[in-house]
């Protein structure tokens, strides 16, 4: 065959990452048989880079070493090089990453992988500086040590070390308990005293003086700790999970995590007290911070909560929205100067005072918005300033003595004329990968947020992104979900992550929207999730669909990180979609839990996603069925204001005629429970509330199910209606 590492094959990728390196002297190969087979027929290791387009320190080590000649020639003569795309390759980031945390403790991007010709690792590592320093080796010594050593008595060694680890990253991502039930584990699900036991211990986490996470920075989202919290606290009234969220809410969205002048999220901040970010912008990010917002606005009604969201699901469809659509990945962190081709971290968002007068020319209107976002000549970043809010109106308006209307009039102005001076500076670069997974969430985001705000617009927002996807990812005839579009390319089969994101997101479409349409597709893609991804001999789900790529392991993702657990949001997805269809969902999920009951007992924070399902299992879902049209907006209004985290908001037809209708779309022979016996009564909208299979009397009253739901959530139903529904299979 034709040697492909003769020459640098990522001009013919789409992803921006990996068209980055187009243009280095190594020969990157891609992820493919072809790179895979050249490195059996040289007998030579596989050199594995892995980052992605808004990562930093990708971007330092490249220019550092993959653009330099003699790096070049060294990884070209003793490495087949191949570059991967964290973003588009979850599942080999997974099983790389997991190997580079259990032999250095620590992870990142890049990461540095040196591989046999098998895909095993032997040496693994993150960042390398070309030249040795501060006591990390130098890239280029490194490779030509590990090149030396494969052609020497060390490779036995080398590749007995391989072994080992790959053996300790299927231990860790592949491997079930033994033991009680189909997967091992536990001989039941976790009880709902596990959700408990994770917001405890996110209280133990808890910085109490600065909000957040951890006792030092950086400082993360967390998001998932933060739904933890939220249902906590509205399961139990404790007071301190809700200070702990507000806290956490508070300080993202004050500090410099947050974009003052054109809304959105960054990745996180490099400091304890949450005021310098690590400037690129997500999408997942994007999606989880104002879901978790949406759940403080309704447990505290706090106007500001909901105002992030707005400006920041406004940042997402101005500047990540695909023209028919579908939404982008990411913003980089750096800005490109055209003069002198530098990147610089941050220099689209940082301001001087000088910066703000100039642009705002009135004095007062400058001392205004310098005071209140901290802007100052001592600087916070590099001499310049991330824009941080410190000062209240209240406080500025004593100071300049004005009206406090007045004042925020004269700040917003002032925001309005910095965003369009800001909109000249050099733009960070976008990359317009369209992952099926992370439009799930941003999806669903955008529903819930049409349901808790009253605003269609996001519906209509969810609802094109949706269809986006749909159109270009799944196949219908196959039943099968593609991870990634750009440009018209199509690639990669998708993962748990792609499946469950995507399922519970088209599910919040059904519910802001009531078009079975999208219930249907939920459905779909969770009929795929049992036929692809679930083990029955093993009881767990694993990360990659059993018809795909065979590695060296095959990972689950059991643990939240950047965004949740791909398991965790399949078993709540699963348990909502099993209200729906006479198939096997719940008892999928209830299964998975059980397999894993002991390791989310034993470490309940790690697996927060998994914690909110174990509660969803016990708990059952809050059945809101509506017969009806269209909603009365008095009843959206009333459901939107309180927070009910296991709510599932099943609109029907008003007539056992349109149901059928329905029916025959989603293949189904028989009424489901949930819409089963549930018309509308004398022709009006008709409300269903029910819980463990009881329910209210039917009303056209919201107050009447309100009443019956009790002021304090309380849904035991003993006074209501039962009806006849089958017996649980768990």
């Amino acid at each position: 065959m034709t040697d492909p590492t003769a020459r640098n094959r990522l001009e013919d990728e789409e992803s921006p990452y990996l068209r980055q390196h187009a243009d280095n002297p190594v020969n990157w190969q891609p992820w493919d048989e072809q790179a895979l087979e050249a490195a059996r027929e040289r007998d030579v290791p596989i050199f594995l880079s892995i980052g992605y387009s808004a990562c930093h320190w990708c971007h330092v080590m490249a220019d550092e070493s993959f653009a330099d000649e003699a790096v070049a020639e060294v990884l070209n003569e003793n490495f087949v090089p191949i570059k991967v795309d964290r973003e588009e390759r979850p599942d080999i980031d997974s099983i790389y990453m997991t190997v580079c945390q259990l032999v250095s403790g620590q992870g990142g991007w890049p990461l540095s992988a040196w591989l046999t010709p098998e895909g095993k690792p032997f040496f693994v590592g993150t960042y390398f500086p070309r030249e040795s320093q501060q006591g990390r080796p130098g890239f280029l010594d490194l490779c030509q040590r590990i090149g030396d050593s494969w052609n020497s008595e060390d490779r036995e060694e080398m590749e007995h070390r391989a072994d080992q680890w790959t053996e300790a990253a299927k231990d860790r991502l592949e491997e079930t308990p033994d033991g009680a039930g189909a997967g091992g584990g536990a001989a039941e699900p976790p009880s709902s005293d596990v959700l408990e036991r994770a917001a405890d211990a996110a209280l133990q986490s808890a910085d109490r003086q600065y909000g957040g996470f951890g006792s030092g920075g950086p400082k993360f989202p967390q998001p998932s700790r933060l739904h933890v919290l939220a249902r906590a606290y509205d399961r139990t009234g404790r007071d301190q999970y809700l200070e702990v969220l507000e806290e956490a809410l508070d300080a993202m969205a004050d500090g410099g995590l947050y974009d003052h002048v054109g809304g959105g999220f960054h990745r996180y901040c490099v400091d304890r007290d949450w005021t310098v970010p690590h400037f690129e912008k997500m999408l997942y990010d994007n999606a989880e911070i104002p879901r978790a917002l949406l759940a403080g606005y309704q447990l505290t009604g706090d106007e500001r909560y909901a105002e992030v969201v707005e400006e920041t699901l406004e940042f997402v469809s101005r500047e990540l929205t695909h023209d028919e659509g579908g939404f982008f990945s990411t913003l980089d962190a750096q800005s490109e100067d055209p003069e002198t081709g530098e990147r610089e971290e941050g220099a689209f968002y940082v301001w001087t005072p000088d910066e703000v007068r100039e642009v705002l020319a009135d004095e007062t209107d400058a001392g205004l918005f310098c005071e209140r976002y901290d802007v100052t000549e001592s600087g916070n970043f590099e001499g310049t300033n991330q824009p941080n809010r410190v000062r209240s109106i209240p406080d500025l308006a004593d100071e300049y003595d004005l009206e406090e209307s007045e004042v925020e009039r004269r700040l917003e102005d002032a925001r309005e004329k910095l965003f369009e001076a800001r909109a000249e500076r050099p733009r960070p670069n976008r990359d317009e990968k369209v992952l099926a997974g992370w439009n799930g969430l941003m999806i669903d985001t955008c529903a819930e947020a049409a349901l808790v705000l009253g605003e269609d617009a996001y519906a209509e927002q969810a609802v094109d992104a949706l269809e986006f996807v749909r159109d270009r990812l799944w196949d219908d005839d196959e039943g099968r979900l593609h991870r990634r579009f750009k440009d018209g390319d199509v690639k990669v089969d998708g993962y748990l992550e792609d499946y469950a994101f995507l399922a519970r997101a088209a599910v919040g479409c059904y519910e802001a929207t009531g078009e079975v349409d999208h219930l249907a597709f939920a459905l779909d893609l969770a009929r795929t999730i049992e036929a692809e991804f679930w083990d029955a001999d093993r009881g767990t789900l694993y990360f990659t669909p059993e018809s795909g790529e065979s590695l060296v392991t095959r990972p689950q993702e059991l643990n939240d990180q950047s965004t949740p657990s791909a398991t965790g949001v399949a078993c709540e997805t699963l348990l909502a979609l099993d209200e729906f269809a006479a198939e096997e969902f719940g008892a999928i999920a209830a299964t998975v839990l059980e397999t894993h009951a002991n390791e989310i007992e034993a470490n309940a924070l790690e697996h927060a996603s998994l914690c909110l399902a174990a509660d969803r299992l016990e708990a059952g879902a809050l059945e809101i069925t509506v017969a009806a049209d269209e909603v009365p907006l008095e009843w959206r209004e009333r459901f939107a204001a309180d927070y009910r985290p296991d709510r599932l908001f099943a609109r029907r037809p008003p007539t056992a005629g349109g149901l059928e209708a329905w029916l025959d779309e989603l293949g189904l022979e028989d009424a489901p429970p949930i819409w089963a016996g549930r018309e509308a009564r004398d022709g009006e909208p008709t409300l269903y509330v029910c819980r463990d299979r009881t329910c209210s009397p039917p009303t056209h009253e919201i107050e009447d199910a309100l009443e019956w739901l009790g002021e304090n959530g309380d849904t035991d139903g003993a006074d209501g209606e039962a009806f006849d529904e089958p017996e649980s299979p768990f």
